[in-house]
């Protein structure tokens, strides 16, 4: 696994807490079993200390929001998974997203095998919280490690605790960028193809087994574990008012080797992926992010309002300068349109379209002979935008506009036949289908 870089503070616990630990953030220094787990971190609080209702309260209160992308905020989706059980008279179902569908993206996996039991922790309180007997922690199928694989040390975990009537499974999902979109989960857990799909109902209201379903991130379950127990100053302690907490980034730095970072909103971006050679441009949020110039990276601090985009999945990516943009956009577009579950008009015509377009534009042969590229590529990203069955093509039109804006410079280049990059190769990993798992 990636390389941990410990947070910059120690933060004491609010006074609602009865440990003594003290932690940085999320990650502990090394991977902890469970009674390891129980020392570094504290018991978790009893039932009787966390009242029914109290601990939505406590989240809304700590600004805990969703850390797989949306960043919803937690309390309301509680909210609205509770009403919709009792409206119904059936029970709910948890569902521990695990799924980092992001190639480059290594957190959550990062965190499942550090900290399983502070993941457990989380989906156990909000089991309690939502009076559920069922929960499942679902995961990419197939992750190595070094003393086995990933499955068997999250059921291994889960078989180590004693969770009241709370039962925790774990299940494997094949690895693809969609996997992890809470429609498309929901669906291959219930034995489907696991494809994002039009509901009339939403997943919160009718999900697994057609029961309302609160599908939350790994990492946001981690934090409802820390904030159980240390309460929500401790909490906003990190980051910015409007965007607090401790939070987790996958950090490509250059040529360095990708490393997971505790980080926090506000901080400054440009120390986190270091100046120790000259980059082109920064990917922030993931495949479905956004790129921005060096220039905004030197100055911005990690916030959504100065970056201008969010942080999403957490993928922070400074590209060398030998690279050319848009060859690395046109790779990852190709990636994405092959992701794509092909349902509907904009992934099955317009990103394939779209990823071609951008391929033409990133050979400076074809970009001369071409000199329709850019406005194709404009009017098509206008008809793909808002029109998907899920997100998907909104995502990957966000990508290619931010990319046709930061490397403007390298358009012009290429339309007089010439590209400043001297390196071709893919800078970020992106699988094609025949290696990812079926």
């Amino acid at each position: 696994m990636t390389a941990v870089d410990q947070g910059p503070r120690t933060a004491a616990h609010a006074a609602t807490s009865t440990s003594t630990t003290r932690t940085d953030g999320i990650l502990p220094p090394r991977p902890l079993n469970l009674a390891e787990h129980r020392a570094y971190y504290g018991p978790l609080p009893t039932s009787d200390r966390l009242q029914l209702g109290a601990l939505t309260d406590l989240l809304g209160r700590a600004g805990v929001r969703g850390r797989g992308g949306a960043g919803f905020p937690l309390y309301r989706k509680i909210l609205s998974v509770s009403q919709a059980a009792r409206s119904r008279r059936v029970a709910p179902v948890i569902v521990a997203n695990g799924c980092e569908g992001e190639p480059a993206s290594h957190k959550d996996k990062h965190l499942l095998w550090a900290a399983p039991h502070l993941v457990l922790d989380g989906l156990t309180l909000l089991a309690r919280e939502l009076r559920v007997d069922r929960a499942v922690l679902a995961i990419e199928a197939g992750v190595p490690g070094g003393s086995g694989d990933l499955a068997r040390k999250l059921r291994a975990a889960a078989a180590e605790r004693r969770d009241g009537d709370v039962r925790i499974d774990v299940a494997e999902i094949p690895g693809r960028f969609i996997a992890g979109e809470s429609a498309a989960l929901v669906d291959r857990l219930d034995g489907g193809p696991g494809l994002p799909s039009y509901r009339e109902q939403p997943v919160r209201e009718r999900g697994l087994g057609g029961a309302p379903t609160l599908v939350q991130n790994v990492e946001t379950l981690a934090q409802v574990a820390l904030v159980a127990r240390y309460g929500s100053a401790w909490f906003r302690g990190f980051g910015t008012v409007d965007e607090p907490g401790p939070q987790l980034l996958t950090v490509y730095a250059g040529r360095a080797r990708p490393r997971v970072v505790q980080s926090q909103a506000g901080e400054l971006l440009w120390p986190l992926i270091g100046h120790a050679e000259p980059i082109d441009g920064v990917l922030i949020g993931g495949y479905h992010g956004e790129w921005i110039p060096t220039t905004t990276a030197r100055r911005a601090r990690l916030t959504e309002a100065e970056l201008g985009t969010p942080i999403g999945a957490g993928l922070v990516a400074a590209l060398p300068a030998d690279r050319c943009g848009l060859a690395e956009t046109a790779h990852l577009m190709r990636y994405l349109a092959l992701e794509s579950s092909g349902q509907c008009g904009p992934c099955l015509n317009g990103l394939p379209r779209i990823a071609a377009a951008m391929e033409r534009l990133a050979d400076p042969v074809r970009a001369v002979q071409e000199r329709g590229l850019l406005e194709d590529i404009a009017r098509w990203a206008g008809m793909v935008e808002g029109r998907g069955l899920c997100h998907h093509p909104d995502g990957s039109i966000r990508l290619v506009r931010s990319a046709l804006l930061v490397f403007r410079p390298e358009i012009a280049a290429h339309q007089a036949g010439v590209c400043t990059g001297t390196d071709r190769r893919p800078f970020l990993p992106a699988p094609t289908r025949d290696h990812q798992h079926s």
